[in-house]
């Protein structure tokens, strides 16, 4: 638990109150407008998050999420080395967690991670010689 913490207080100490509203307006779908404002701190984003299940030390994907679409490579890499390092979760197990991120695509998740039958393989004829 105290690494998680440290990890969190780490993320904190590297985003500014620019870079909160950023992040609040790229969760504002599940961030109520009224208790948007409110959030006036990374801290009480965290606790925002953590209150209504969107964070917790074995899960980050929410929060990966949201600083890869907000563009911020260098938060996410704290993320990523904390869940590899510290929760020992490497980047082929990731594969599931990146493809049920968004509970909509858990419905998909085997017909993208299975490979192609020889019958489904689109077959390209040979370029046309030159003359």
């Amino acid at each position: 638990m105290a690494e998680y913490r440290s990890l969190l207080e780490e993320l904190a100490q590297n985003i500014t109150a620019e870079d909160l509203e950023q992040l609040k307006s790229a969760c504002k779908e599940d961030i109520p407008s009224e208790e948007s404002e409110a959030i006036a701190t990374s801290h009480h984003w965290f606790a925002f998050l953590e209150k209504h299940s969107k964070l917790d030390r074995d899960n980050l994907s929410y929060i990966e999420h949201i600083f890869e679409i907000s563009r911020r490579p260098d938060l996410l890499t704290m993320v990523v080395q904390y869940r590899t390092q510290v929760l020992k979760i490497s980047e082929e197990d990731e594969v599931d967690t990146k493809l049920t991120r968004i509970p909509s695509a858990k419905k998909y998740k085997a017909d993208i991670i299975r490979q192609p039958s020889e019958e489904e393989i689109i077959k390209l004829a040979p370029p046309p010689k030159k003359a």
